[in-house]
């Protein structure tokens, strides 16, 4: 394929385009470490937009998780054979070591608005530092809120449960939404009108993508022929005279 000189100078011109420039990244890493000291943890802001999340959403009824009895009966046996081969303390033993192996949980929180707030937690953490999280985040604090996972949707009551326990791991997805039994219509429909995270949080978004440089591209090195190795030339044997033996005699 032969390339002209102007279309070899539109790729150098969308490669430079496509590489930040360093400067513009350092803003970003410090903010991302003001916030990361503030809470004690990475925080992440970005958005989805709703097409995609309809899409990707799993159906929202119950039938598509019924549970049959032939499903019941591979369970029961899979259980009985766990209790027999392994005793309580290998049980014990095998859980502790899994426990240790994972250090860090992610949770992402989705807010109707389609923005959604990713934080890491270690597995032992209970739930509820994630609703102490969430209250320094949220836009009004002061309005009672609640967190659910779906589907199908089941609101988290217990947050004395660590994140180990309730399954969320390596991480988990789970939508916040207003309690609309404790706060009034009108309080609802203002809050939902947005923002839903405070103003500070909310310049999070894009933060990770500027830091994100892409390396520039370098042509290969042309390959080094190695050098043919130095020909040693055989040595003949010199030439003896011949010695007659002193028993010989002429």
């Amino acid at each position: 394929m032969i390339v002209d000189g102007s279309s070899s100078q539109l790729l150098l011109k969308r490669r430079r385009l496509a590489i930040p420039d360093p400067m513009e990244a350092e803003p970003a890493k410090v903010k991302l470490a003001e916030i990361k000291e503030k809470f004690g943890r990475e925080i992440r802001v970005f958005e989805t937009s709703a097409s995609s999340s309809t899409e990707n959403a799993a159906p929202d009824t119950d039938d598509f998780y019924e549970f049959t009895a032939e499903d019941y009966h591979r369970l029961l046996s899979t259980k009985k054979e766990e209790k027999y081969l392994k005793t309580k303390k290998l049980r014990e033993a095998e859980e502790a070591a899994r426990r240790s192996r994972i250090t860090k949980t992610v949770i992402r929180v989705r807010f109707p608005d389609n923005h959604t707030l990713e934080a890491t937690f270690h597995p032992s953490e209970k739930i509820e530092s994630l609703i102490v999280l969430l209250e320094k985040v949220v836009a009004k604090p002061e309005l009672p809120f609640y967190i659910y996972t779906a589907p199908p949707k089941k609101q988290i009551k217990d947050l004395s449960q660590d994140f180990y326990s309730a399954g969320f791991l390596p991480g988990a997805i789970v939508y916040f939404s207003y309690d609309t039994q404790k706060v009034s219509n009108e309080d609802i429909a203002a809050a939902e009108m947005g923002p839903f995270l405070q103003e500070y949080v909310m310049a999070l978004k894009g933060l990770e993508r500027d830091i994100e440089i892409v390396e520039p591209v370098q042509s290969a090195p042309e390959p080094v022929e190695p050098a043919p190795p130095p020909v040693v030339q055989e040595r003949k044997p010199a030439d003896k005279k011949p010695v007659k033996p002193k028993w010989l005699k002429m």
